[in-house]
């Protein structure tokens, strides 16, 4: 079969109507005349279920299916492809659909990124005016981050991460509060699907499975990622340091770690590793989405270097796969949720060491919107000790950073604490995740001031 003739059955197969309808995602695409929208993730994170999604939306905002043209280049009978072919799915496309033609086209390419050249075929097709282009691509060849680089500043990136806590109840058909504070008996129901979410995580193909069946699907991600957007895209040769440095750090999420630590710790067991490669690998992890490395917040890049990192999966049901200890680490993995939710609104974040040495999680800030939010995360801030030294570190660190409100997240106290800096409002997580972002810190409690009540 000629590739044309392959070109014309794939279309011929192409049907807007009849793609699946998947769990709604809260990933908002700008959709900006003149530029492509590039989802960008981790692999399995759903970021073609996102195209699907917008599909059905135009299809229910009465867009004709002839002015929707999605095309997977992962498809195995596709012949190795140029940019100069790209035009033929539109071509027949058109002559399929001739109603659509002088119409504008919505073009969905996803692994886009097997077609060389690809990037001057999309260019085109926006400058035509006409034409919206959304793309997706694996890391295999070509990272899911550069192909939003690739054009240019001719797309914007959204970030498709695992499914938030919203997401996850949404896709488990349990109906989502619509007024703050929920009845008693509400909380304890959403504070037990949390703590499910906190060890399951939030990929879409392991929700509702079983604990033995989860974990081996997660491990299996997690060497695909390894193997083919880290082995096979860089040509790594150290395949065991690799492989140590990501057990390293999934094992312990939330966890301060040096890449002069780990060479120590490598060369210690007599493995052969150079410090270079090992900052590689990490960058190669990071590209990847697996794994994000937190920095102390420092305006010298010299003090940031030379303090520790903190590392979060991008998922805390990957931690739980790799790590025993990590499944019982509840305030870890709390930590690890915290930071990605603060990740899925924007928000980019160091964590503070206070001149007297005291520590707060993350200091949370959104460039341009002039956002600034401290926050401390305490799974259980009960115990009369943890509760002051949480408190102390976040006081200090309000009135340095000049911010009189803080915030701490627990897994399941309600209070608002004065403090010398200002006020602490503390919320337990599955609250913080689910209502209306500023809630907690715009709002009063319903507890009131220095009154802690437990929710759930």
């Amino acid at each position: 079969m000629s590739l044309q003739d392959t070109i014309e059955a794939l279309v011929a197969e192409v049907d807007p109507t009849r793609l699946p309808r998947p769990s709604p995602r809260e990933a908002t695409l700008p959709a900006l005349p003149g530029k492509a929208d590039a989802l960008i993730g981790m692999r399995r994170s759903g970021k073609t279920w996102r195209m699907y999604q917008e599909i059905g939306e135009k299809l229910a905002a009465g867009t004709p299916p002839g002015q929707l043209l999605y095309v997977n280049f992962e498809d195995e009978r596709l012949p190795a492809l140029e940019a100069a072919d790209l035009h033929r799915f539109v071509d027949a496309w058109r002559r399929r659909h001739p109603d659509a033609i002088g119409r504008p086209l919505n073009l969905y390419l996803d692994e886009v990124q097997n077609v060389p050249g690809w990037e001057s075929f999309v260019r085109r097709m926006l400058d035509r005016g006409d034409t919206r282009v959304v793309v997706t691509g694996s890391s295999a060849q070509l990272l899911s981050r550069e192909i939003a680089t690739s054009l240019r500043g001719r797309a914007l990136p959204t970030e498709i991460a695992p499914f938030s806590f919203r997401e996850a109840l949404v896709f488990a058909g349990d109906a989502l509060p619509q007024a703050w504070p929920v009845a008693a008996d509400v909380g304890a129901l959403l504070h037990a699907r949390f703590d499910t979410y906190l060890r399951g995580g939030g990929f879409p193909e392991v929700q509702g499975l079983d604990d033995r069946t989860r974990v081996r699907v997660l491990q299996d991600y997690v060497d695909v990622v390894v193997l083919r957007d880290v082995i096979e895209r860089h040509g790594v040769s150290n395949v065991e340091a690799l492989r140590f440095l990501v057990r390293r750090l999934l094992s312990d999420p939330a966890g301060r770690f040096s890449v002069n630590r780990l060479y120590n710790a490598l060369k210690s067991q007599g493995r052969r590793v150079s410090k270079d490669s090992l900052y590689a690998a990490l960058a190669h992890i990071e590209d990847a989405f697996l794994v994000f490395a937190l920095p102390i917040d420092r305006r010298s890049e010299a003090a940031r270097s030379a303090n520790p990192r903190k590392a979060y999966p991008v998922d805390p049901g990957l931690a739980v796969a790799h790590s025993f200890s990590a499944a019982k680490n509840t305030g870890h993995l709390l930590e690890t949720a915290v930071y990605l939710e603060l990740r899925r609104r924007g928000y980019t974040c160091g964590y503070v060491k206070t001149r007297s040495g005291f520590e707060v999680d993350f200091i949370a800030r959104r460039r341009g919107l002039g956002d600034e939010l401290l926050v401390q995360v305490c799974a259980d801030a009960t115990d009369p000790a943890t509760r002051h030294r949480e408190l102390r570190a976040l006081n200090e660190a309000m009135a340095e950073h000049e911010l009189d409100r803080g915030l701490m997240i627990t897994m399941g106290e309600t209070d608002t604490i004065a403090v010398d800096a200002g006020r602490v409002v503390v919320r337990p997580a599955w609250r913080w995740l689910l209502e209306p972002e500023g809630g907690a810190l715009d709002g009063a409690t319903a507890g009131g001031a220095g009154t802690a009540q437990a929710e759930g």
